[in-house]
């Protein structure tokens, strides 16, 4: 069941509601009985995959070279800009 709250009472008791919705509930303001937002918990956040990502770098490299260049010459290099 989702909760409705006028905005001053959002306003006044804004951390409570921040921890009821962080636990999954979805919270309405109201503005003098109409929905002016929506407090929502943000979308589960993915864990990058790591070992994919390193397998990318390892494909990507392949074939690939610096032609001499060092890594401290390339840093220096992207630090004149």
């Amino acid at each position: 069941m989702e909760k409705t709250v006028g905005s001053y009472q959002a306003k006044t008791h804004l951390p409570q509601l921040l921890e009821r919705v962080a636990k999954g509930e979805r919270i309405t303001i109201t503005k003098h009985g109409v929905p002016v937002a929506v407090l929502v918990p943000p979308p589960a956040a993915e864990k990058p995959d790591v070992r994919a990502a390193v397998e990318e770098m390892r494909r990507f490299r392949k074939g690939r070279s610096l032609d001499g260049l060092t890594i401290r010459e390339m840093i220096e290099e992207g630090r004149r800009f």
